[in-house]
């Protein structure tokens, strides 16, 4: 019978193998990224003690006057500005997590605002 292949699944899968290889210090934390339909999101976190060090997202009232829907620009703002907390946060080199989607368009252009703010992975 026909089996419908569902892409979100496929990524969790991905996510999980990534997840076994890429873990999070306290001297180098982890920089995850989700992806919506609508919004993009970024965390720093630190998995030894599971906390949050550092986000930023499409969500926050910065991005309420920019106009249109999500693009690489609002990415790379993203990226941009949770490099710029993490770093005010004692954070400079951290552990890139791609969550399961391709480096590739939203993802690549937050990871490369971020660098060029000056985290390094």
């Amino acid at each position: 019978m026909y089996t419908r292949f569902d892409r979100n699944a496929a990524r969790k899968r991905r996510h999980l193998r990534i997840r076994t290889k890429v873990k999070g210090t306290t001297e180098r934390p982890r920089l995850n990224v989700y992806r919506s339909n609508l919004n993009i999101y970024a965390q720093v976190i630190d998995d030894t003690k599971g906390h949050t060090i550092a986000s930023a997202s499409t969500l926050e009232k910065v991005f309420e006057n920019m106009e249109g829907r999500l693009t690489v620009n609002k990415s790379r703002e993203v990226g941009r500005l949770v490099a710029e907390r993490a770093i005010a946060r004692g954070v400079k080199k951290v552990v890139f997590d791609r969550g399961g989607y391709r480096y590739h368009g939203r993802v690549q252009a937050l990871a490369d605002a971020a660098r060029e703010a000056g985290l390094e992975f």
